[in-house]
């Protein structure tokens, strides 16, 4: 599928099955334009609720359909930094959540980011995905277990795919977010990976979380260890460039202010 795409997409880099396909989207090759503090919209941005003009909006979502050659509309969701995840339903709604599961062919599951975390779900066999949005709120509050417990696979089937996301050294957080994450800890060794994933800050009492070994260790406490990142073949990211804040290929809400796009991460099966 690589070969197909043009540069401005990610494919993921996983041993997913032949009839599970998944992309993420740049802010690259759209036709919005920029926003009231600069170029935050420019250009590629597929979100309609972050004030971009909801024409370009549309076109760039018709783009999305035709380059990846799209059946039907993506379950485009309302993201609350919640952990309801949803069956993906082919009307065309959207549908308040913060993840989308479906076993339906030619339905893709779709989160828009721009900072916090996709991550792609699909079982071993090639029945069944999901996609999450999984900002720090979302991963604390337990999205992962809730979106696992969604798929008719055990876990020990299932493999993931982090996205573009905010790296640990552009994202700064207070003492609230390590407590969030170490009461729903499941574990000591769970505690151990949270503990892991946060360093000192630049502040007191200020901590570098890392969203992506965060998900990791929330995936690996609720069994499924087949975890994997970046982008397959040459498609203008590199696996060690996919921090939303430091490469300016992707949207980043950090760093763009209120006025920033926002990026698809897609999941969907096909017949072959």
């Amino acid at each position: 599928m690589s070969n197909l795409l043009p540069n401005h997409y990610i494919v993921p880099d996983w041993p997913a099955p032949a009839n599970v396909r998944a992309v993420a989207t740049t802010r690259l090759s759209g036709v919005s334009e920029g926003g009231a503090n600069g170029d935050g919209y420019a250009s590629f941005n597929l979100a309609t609720h972050v004030g971009d003009n909801p024409n370009a909006v549309a076109t760039n979502r018709q783009r999305l359909k035709t380059e990846l050659a799209l059946s039907a509309e993506p379950q485009w969701l309302e993201q609350v930094h919640g952990i309801k995840v949803v069956d993906a339903v082919a009307d065309g709604l959207m549908r308040t959540a913060d993840g989308a599961t479906t076993t339906q062919r030619g339905l893709p599951c779709a989160v828009l980011t721009a900072d916090c975390l996709p991550i792609l779900l699909c079982d071993r066999a090639g029945t069944q995905v999901a996609a999450v949005h999984a900002g720090w709120r979302s991963l604390a509050a337990g999205i992962v277990p809730r979106a696992l417990a969604r798929f008719n696979a055990p876990p020990e089937q299932l493999m993931a795919w982090l996205g573009p996301a905010i790296s640990a050294q552009h994202f700064e957080v207070g003492v609230d977010v390590l407590e969030a994450f170490f009461d729903t800890a499941g574990s000591v060794a769970h505690s151990d990976a949270i503990a892991a994933a946060m360093r000192p800050g630049s502040r007191p009492m200020h901590f570098y979380a890392d969203l992506p070994q965060l998900a990791r260790a929330a995936l690996s406490e609720n069994g499924v260890t087949s975890v994997y990142c970046g982008a397959a073949g040459n498609m203008g990211v590199s696996n060690d460039s996919m921090c939303t804040y430091a490469n300016t290929r992707f949207y980043s809400y950090r760093r763009d202010g209120q006025a920033s796009g926002r990026m698809a991460s897609l999941v969907w099966l096909t017949d072959s």
